[in-house]
């Protein structure tokens, strides 16, 4: 089985479509499996787009998957973030299909996609939210509170007997730091010394408590990897995506015999980054990083 994971769309459905077409040749196999991050942006209609968006303005593609008119060709499965069409989500806080092939998994909790068991927490952490109840999303002022996960949410996903993969949208605090290759470059404008907070204590509790075997995220744009390693022996890899601005980064493939990852690699060109064995730390996304890649630059 081959499955490929894609960082932050920000709406650019069709150029996601590309590069897996690309991948699927360079790699002589079909992929089975699209895996995002979050900050997907399915709006239905290119005026609710220009009307919601939160951040930029991006492409309105989904509209074209939302009217038929256009067909996902593999199971799209997304996270949330904390950019989305939060009308539209938070009606279905356990998950749904919003277009033939795309589905979203929901808030938190664990769900089996192609015999793999994902578990996942939609949207990122704010202080004065977390502890507080949801508020209908009827209006602008309301539609940002829905980005950000609650206490029950990191309880339930918590729960999770077992997973092969988790999957988040912001990092889990304590992955990089001041030596880390980030960190050196610079990426987001951050001080080297305060990348040891970046993330979220609460998505590295999730991690700390289910350890599985892999970690996919986004929302930072800027390509990071790293291993875990556990007292009890287990290690969790944990990759952290660009934005869908740049394939190199932002999109990474797993190929999976059973429910064991046999090879992994970055971009479309098919070439293998790591076989079990190896070691998955910086060296495998560092000549990914750019100095400023969170701007967006097409």
């Amino acid at each position: 089985m081959l499955v490929a994971v894609i960082g932050d769309v920000h709406g650019r459905f069709f150029r996601v479509e590309d590069w897996v077409t690309e991948l699927e040749r360079a790699r002589g196999a079909s992929v089975d499996l699209v895996l995002s991050v979050g900050d997907i942006e399915t709006f239905a209609t290119p005026d609710d787009h220009r009307r919601k968006s939160t951040k930029r303005n991006m492409p309105a593609e989904f509209a074209e998957y939302a009217r038929g008119e256009r067909a996902m060709q593999r199971p799209f499965v997304f996270v949330g973030g904390n950019n989305e069409d939060f009308e539209t989500l938070e009606t279905m806080p356990d998950g749904g299909t919003l277009a033939h092939n795309v589905h979203y998994l929901g808030r938190a909790g664990v769900k089996t996609w192609q015999g793999l068991r994902v578990a996942y927490l939609s949207g990122i952490y704010a202080p004065t939210r977390y502890d507080r109840p949801r508020l209908a999303v009827d209006r602008p002022e309301t539609t940002r509170q829905a980005g950000y996960f609650r206490a029950p949410e990191v309880a339930q996903v918590r729960a999770v007997a077992a997973a092969d993969l988790l999957l988040l949208h912001e990092w889990p605090r304590g992955i990089a730091g001041r030596e880390s290759a980030v960190a050196q470059v610079g990426a987001r404008g951050i001080r080297p010394a305060h990348w040891a907070q970046v993330g979220n204590p609460y998505a590295a509790a999730v991690v700390t408590t289910l350890r599985p075997p892999w970690v996919l995220c986004g929302h930072l744009h800027v390509p990071h990897a790293v291993s875990l390693q556990w007292d009890d022996g287990k290690v969790t890899r944990v990759v952290c995506l660009d934005q869908a601005a740049r394939s190199d980064g932002g999109l990474l493939w797993m190929e999976y015999q059973g429910s064991e990852v046999v090879a992994v690699g970055w971009g479309t060109s098919g070439e293998v980054a790591w076989h079990p064995g190896d070691d998955w730390d910086e060296r495998q996304s560092a000549p990914r990083i750019r100095v400023g890649s969170w701007r967006d630059k097409d």
